[in-house]
């Protein structure tokens, strides 16, 4: 397609082509027109929609660094991935407002003259202008807005990591304490073995337990916080949830394992408190049958007085005897250990050895009761009963450690044809009943005591033993060298003296070598 050229002689013919509002007035026309300022305005619109395309690119490379970034898996890295973001984020809304800041200013100066003279009339080069910076602009402020949803949502991600990475950071040292705390508490298995023995377990479970509550409280409160962070929505809920439940289930179990070891140990102290009633009944019944004198049995009324004590001292028993084994056994069952249950055995046969004294005494004191009898003369025991004579053979010396509880019933077994004669003036068959009976009382006392020296005995060795490994032992330890006091150190021999010897002597069983070979007949 060809187009026409015309040549004109004037700028005046161009008014015949061309309407005056469209050319300037140096054509005759009445555009108001500069064209420094035109290119001023063309010139600044084509750098600021530079700058707005720039922006944009650099904002979507940016939104493409976020959204292909892989999440770190500890706090400082996701703190300092963190930052570096933020920091990057910051410089891209320093460009976008400084871009704004240059739209705005372009945009004025195409406005100036409608501000200077509100009836100015812009031409059509300026309004087209106008548009085009009023485009960009609002280009520019939906870049910006995009970007700050990008950017808040990749923010809430990366603050999310940083509270899911300090959460397993907590979790994983909680548990730890946690864990310790609870293999810790599945020591205290031992029942005791004395009422002073379970109180010091008792006070050291409860110092236990109150310094485990810190630890516990801190679980508590970061499954608290758990539950905060699964209630906001956490991206991480699959990860959270099970840790918070692990923390909920390790508190509940700590808890409920200190509790119960304290109803064990309660329900110990009660049976050991029991025992230690009956040990006492026994006690002082065995005192109360070695202290009632033989010269009051002479007389009928000796005899019932004597009688009424012991049954005034059976009817007080009643709270403080083991009635029914098994049912003892069967109550305590969940903390009787064998030891325990052989303790058990032991008092209860102990019980029983007093009940029998009691009912042999009673049976003799009825007889001597029920009839009259002559004054009887007691009988002193020859020295030789007592002190063994160079000359005396073995079968006719009697040494027994037992003297002084059962003095009033000795009789020298040896020297009894010399007794005979004296027993023929009294009311015979009576006396020898007696006399046998306060044979059979104390030989039932004697093994009684034995017993009771063997058991001193092995419970002194067994606390020596746990005296020189849980102190003596533990002081040459080097991890708890810090716990001492710098003024102890070295000091061993000093604190415990020749401790070890001691025990060494008592261990090699010369109390029992010596006991069997006094008592070559006593069953122990």
């Amino acid at each position: 397609m060809k187009v026409p050229i015309i040549m004109l002689n004037s700028a005046a013919e161009l008014q015949n082509y061309i309407d005056t509002t469209q050319l300037t007035r140096d054509l005759g026309g009445t555009l108001d027109y500069c064209h420094k300022n035109w290119l001023l305005h063309r010139t600044a619109i084509e750098s600021f929609a530079l700058m707005v395309k720039q922006t944009a690119q650099t904002l979507q490379v940016f939104g493409t660094e976020l959204a292909e970034t892989e999440l770190p898996n500890d706090v400082s890295t996701t703190t300092a991935l963190l930052a570096v973001h933020t920091e990057k984020k910051e410089k891209m809304k320093d460009d976008l407002k400084l871009a704004l800041k240059q739209g705005s200013d372009i945009l004025e100066q195409i406005k100036q003259p409608v501000k200077e003279n509100p009836e100015y009339k812009m031409n059509q080069d300026q309004t087209d202008n106008q548009t085009t910076v009023e485009r960009l602009i609002i280009q520019l402020n939906e870049t910006e807005t995009a970007f700050d949803e990008f950017w808040s949502k990749h923010q809430l991600k990366l603050e999310q990591c940083l509270q899911l990475r300090h959460f397993e950071l907590k979790f994983r040292e909680i548990k730890a304490a946690l864990d310790s705390i609870s293999e810790r508490a599945t020591t205290y298995r031992d029942v005791g073995n004395s009422c002073s023995h379970v109180e010091h377990i008792l006070k050291d479970l409860c110092s236990f337990e109150e310094k485990s509550q810190e630890e516990i409280q801190s679980a508590q409160a970061l499954a608290r916080e758990g539950d905060h962070l699964i209630l906001s929505n956490h991206y991480a809920v699959d990860s959270i949830l099970p840790k918070c439940n692990e923390l909920h289930h390790l508190c509940g179990s700590i808890s409920s394992n200190i509790q119960q070891r304290r109803a064990y140990l309660y329900k110990s102290l009660e049976l050991h408190r029991r025992l230690e009633k009956t040990m006492e009944w026994c006690d002082e019944g065995i005192y109360l049958l070695a202290s009632q004198p033989v010269d009051k049995f002479q007389s009928q009324d000796g005899a019932e007085s004597a009688l009424q004590e012991i049954e005034r001292f059976l009817e007080s028993c009643t709270e403080n005897i083991i009635k029914d084994l098994p049912t003892v056994l069967a109550q305590y069952e969940a903390i009787l250990t064998a030891e325990l249950k052989e303790h058990v055995n032991k008092v209860f046969q102990k019980q029983q050895s007093t009940q029998e004294m009691f009912e042999k005494r009673k049976g003799s004191l009825r007889k001597l009761a029920a009839k009259q009898t002559r004054p009887v003369q007691p009988v002193a025991p020859r020295p030789e009963a007592f002190v063994k004579s160079p000359n005396s053979s073995p079968d006719t010396t009697i040494v027994d450690i037992t003297i002084p509880l059962t003095t009033v019933f000795c009789v020298n077994i040896q020297s009894s044809k010399g007794l005979q004669s004296s027993e023929s003036e009294v009311d015979g068959p009576v006396r020898s009943c007696s006399v046998m009976e306060d044979e059979e009382n104390l030989a039932v006392l004697r093994r009684h005591v034995m017993n009771e020296l063997i058991e001193t005995e092995r419970v002194y060795v067994e606390e020596l033993l746990s005296v020189l490994e849980g102190y003596a032992a533990e002081m040459e330890s080097p991890l708890v060298m810090h716990l001492l006091s710098p003024m102890l150190h070295n000091k061993k021999d000093v604190l415990f003296g020749n401790m070890e010897e001691i025990y060494h002597f008592h261990n090699r069983s010369a109390f029992y070598f010596t006991l069997s070979k006094c008592y070559p007949n006593l069953a122990l």
